[in-house]
């Protein structure tokens, strides 16, 4: 079975529009917009949020510039370390900004949001995913499996097996912008300067 796969590519503005307005996303919205409200950052919690945050962030830019989706299995980049280099740097994120609310309230509502992606969402995606994924590449998707975990890297780079993967080897800025990244770092930095402004007001 041939690793690459050929696809009509949506045009990147309608892309954008319809990952940004599913309705599973606008109790992600309520979350985030009532963490804001119950939020009181400090000088001392922006700068301890600011760490994980840059790294999550940091994480899935490195992630998009490899990723080919169905295209082809991408092993390269963070994928040879974790199976799931986007949802951890979700979790980072949310870590940082739940570091940054400085309060009880806010820091509940995103340690809740932590719990459902962590119960529900990313088990759900990993089911969906991995079917997909071992549908479109057989035995060359079980064997990274197999040998990469989900959210804890291992320590050295998978190798895979000759033809098992036919993505990039390196980092691409037009991978990184197909992959829409671009629009959820935007997200990420006006959700920072949401919180320096709250904490200005607070």
């Amino acid at each position: 079975m041939p690793l690459a796969r050929c696809r009509a590519t949506p045009s990147r503005v309608s892309l954008i529009s319809r990952k940004r307005l599913k309705p599973r996303l606008l109790l992600v919205y309520v979350a985030a917009a009532v963490a804001l409200w119950a939020s009181q950052p400090t000088p001392l919690t922006m700068l301890a949020g600011l760490l994980p945050l840059a790294i999550g962030e940091g994480l899935r830019i490195w992630a998009t510039g490899y990723l080919h989706k169905s295209e082809s299995l991408t092993v390269a980049g963070p994928y040879a370390y974790l199976r799931h280099p986007l949802y951890a740097g979700t979790l980072l994120i949310a870590a940082g900004f739940s570091i940054m609310a400085g309060t009880q309230a806010a820091a509940i509502v995103l340690t809740l949001f932590l719990l459902t992606y962590f119960a529900y969402y990313m088990p759900y995606k990993n089911r969906i995913e991995g079917a997909r994924l071992e549908e479109l590449f057989g035995d060359a998707f079980r064997r990274y499996a197999v040998a990469v975990p989900r959210l804890v890297p291992r320590l050295h780079a998978y190798t895979p097996l000759g033809g098992d993967a036919s993505g990039s080897v390196v980092w691409r800025s037009e991978r990184f912008t197909d992959n829409n990244e671009i629009g959820t770092a935007v997200v990420v930095g006006l959700g920072v300067l949401a919180m320096a402004a709250r904490g200005l007001l607070s």
